[in-house]
């Protein structure tokens, strides 16, 4: 059961993630501009229906669409929640049969608690870029965790006590070396993937995507003007509205640069460890992952390189979202495939 439920949570939340995007992307996070409502109601339908939201909120009038959009995403992310809490439940109360460890299953309750607060927060402080970027960051590592105990869990039948580990790839002899550089290597791009997501969120959320219009070079130039100093600010007080962005096109630039150059940091990273492991006889039975790791990533840079392409439209710009998850979802299982073998 906890198999099934960490499942469905993986599932549902690459939904949330995704969606988190195509809202983000179509100017719909504010659309419901107070939390957990939406202009005091539980759906924009009785917003609308209402009179006094008028009075309530005379600077935002309401938009249906952007207010459906908003709260599909909410009833979307509390159904997670109520699935982690449920995942949570069952690992205290069959914690004498080891198949979850309690504190991973309370780190994971945890962290959605605080992911909650922070999409109130995005609401509440006008989507300021910092809490937007955690939003993702931590919508992300949740993702990861429910894959990861997925990945961990047995997957067959059990009674007592004793239990069918997940079956192991074989090795060759002589493995070992290899199979702890291997592990660092993951763990090396899984980092700078990490770092990578950040920064994607930093760009969508400070608006810096379009910054750069062309490829490979931006506003024509390899190396245009840029505004580091402005750039990568991350307070700047809770009176701004940040809805289109406050800052000035240089300071864009240099966002959107950044990404770009992690963009190729991550490729590199990632890229080494797959073809590490593809090129070693002794981890045979570990190149499903590696596979999925390069087959992710040339996703992911055929996304980023078409919507750059073809002016950002909405599709591509909210699949790069879907591939950066996926991406993580396959560095994952290669990480854990080096890992449960040491």
């Amino acid at each position: 059961m906890i198999r099934g439920l960490a499942l469905a949570g993986v599932l549902l939340c690459f939904s949330v993630v995704v969606l988190g995007a195509y809202v983000r992307l179509t100017d719909a996070g504010l659309g419901c501009p107070d939390w957990p409502g939406c202009y005091g109601h539980l759906t924009p339908l009785g917003a609308e229906q209402s009179a006094a939201v008028r009075v309530a909120f005379p600077s935002k009038p309401l938009d249906v669409g952007k207010a459906w959009r908003e709260m599909i995403h909410r009833y979307a992310a509390g159904t997670l929640g109520l699935i982690i809490v449920v995942i949570a439940a069952l690992a205290i109360s069959c914690r004498r049969a080891k198949l979850v460890n309690t504190a991973y299953a309370i780190a994971l309750l945890a962290i959605v608690v605080f992911q909650g607060l922070l999409g109130m927060l995005t609401v509440t402080w006008q989507l300021k870029p910092l809490i937007v970027t955690l939003h993702l960051l931590f919508g992300m590592t949740t993702l990861g965790l429910l894959w990861w105990l997925w990945m961990s869990l047995p997957r067959h039948s059990w009674g007592g006590l004793r239990t069918h580990s997940i079956g192991r790839p074989a090795l060759a002899g002589g493995a070992t070396p290899s199979l702890r550089i291997a592990l660092r290597l993951a763990l090396l791009g899984l980092a700078a993937l990490g770092v990578q997501i950040a920064l994607g969120g930093w760009t969508s959320s400070n608006y810096a995507a379009v910054a750069c219009p062309d490829f490979p070079r931006c506003q024509n130039a390899w190396w245009p003007h840029t505004d580091y100093g402005d750039a990568f600010v991350l307070w700047r007080g809770l009176a701004l509205n940040y809805e289109g962005g406050v800052l000035d096109n240089p300071a864009r630039v240099a966002i959107h640069l950044t990404h770009r150059l992690g963009a190729v940091v991550t490729t590199m990273a990632l890229g080494v460890a797959a073809l590490f492991v593809i090129g070693r006889p002794a981890l045979s039975g570990v190149r499903i992952s590696a596979y999925a790791v390069l087959a992710a990533l040339a996703l992911q840079l055929a996304i980023a390189v078409s919507m750059v392409l073809e002016t950002f439209p909405l599709l591509l710009a909210t699949a790069h979202t879907a591939g950066a998850a996926l991406l993580l979802l396959a560095t994952l299982a290669l990480v854990r495939s080096t890992t449960r073998l040491r």
